[in-house]
Order: C-alpha cells, then sequence, then structure tokens
C-alpha cells in the first residue's frame, strides 16, 4: 500500500509517495540523499540513524515515514547555530570523534539534551548518551564535549 507523507525536512517542504513500510531513514537518505544520517544496525540499538522530529530525538530506523507526515525533520545536514554548533566544536576540541560515524548521531542526540536541559550533569549526559554507541573514541571525551557546549555562551560560534 503506498501513501503520500509530506514534512519538513532541514527547513524545506518535501511530499512523497511511500511504501507504507517505508523508514523514515530510508525517506531521507534514498528519496533525499542526505547521507549524514547513518544505517548502522537497522534496529533502534546503536544511535547511528538518530534525527530530530518535531523537536525531539528519535531513531529513524524505528520510525516509518507515515508517521513523520505533517513533522519536522532536522538530520545533521541541517542542524546549525545552537547547542549543534557548539556540540561540532566541542566534540572537536574533546578529541571525542575519531571514525565520525556516529558523530551525527551524538550531535543531534545531545542537540536534543541541551535543547530542553541547557545545563546538564554528567550523570544526566551519560544517561542520554546510553542510546548512541560509539567503537572508537570511548564516552569520556563525549561527556567533556557536551559539560564543555553546555558551559558556552549562546552566542559563540
Amino acid at each position: 500500500m503506498n501513501a503520500h507523507v509530506t514534512l519538513t525536512v532541514n527547513g524545506r517542504a518535501v511530499s512523497f509517495l511511500v511504501e507504507s513500510r517505508m523508514l523514515l531513514v530510508d525517506l531521507l537518505r534514498d528519496g533525499l540523499r542526505l547521507t549524514g544520517t547513518k544505517v548502522g544496525c537497522d534496529t533502534g540499538q546503536c544511535g547511528a540513524c538518530t534525527v530530530l522530529l518535531d523537536g525531539r530525538s528519535v531513531k529513524s530506523c524505528s520510525v516509518l515515514a507515515l508517521q513523520a507526515h505533517g513533522g519536522e525533520v532536522v538530520t545533521i545536514e541541517g542542524a546549525h547555530g545552537g547547542h549543534a554548533d557548539r556540540l561540532r566544536r566541542a566534540l572537536g576540541e574533546e578529541y571525542a570523534v575519531q571514525c565520525g560515524f556516529c558523530t551525527a548521531g551524538v550531535v543531534l542526540s545531545l542537540t536534543d539534551l541541551l535543547d530542553h536541559r541547557p545545563e546538564p550533569s554528567e550523570a544526566e549526559i551519560r544517561s542520554w548518551l546510553a542510546g548512541n554507541l560509539c567503537r572508537c573514541t570511548g564516552y569520556h571525551s563525549m561527556v567533556r564535549a557536551g559539560l564543555a557546549a553546555s558551559a558556552r555562551p549562546a552566542d559563540e560560534p
């Protein structure tokens, strides 16, 4: 069964005819060529496919495209300004990036956290990162980056 889905992706209105079983991650990657959203486990465990849907982080391999109908999606390609930029900078400064496969999901997950809790504790950041797997850097540097990004002034790039 096919259905129309209309949503806003990175500020741009898009509309597609999709199969009812199509996942949001596939619509983003195959339909819109937004390949910053990675496909890792395809089971919602690794967090590499994390995007913001209506301001909340979701694992796009666990969301049907139809479930996003009418929603606003932000991928790593569209995450600019505010916490996202401060997180990118802090992740580099804290050496929290190696292969980069998990980075987009980490940035968007922590953006969601900082958008809703601007000054999280170390324990809150660790808990929030539980849905993002990284085999390269470990999590200590990511936690430091989250703390550093939350401490930066809002107008700092």
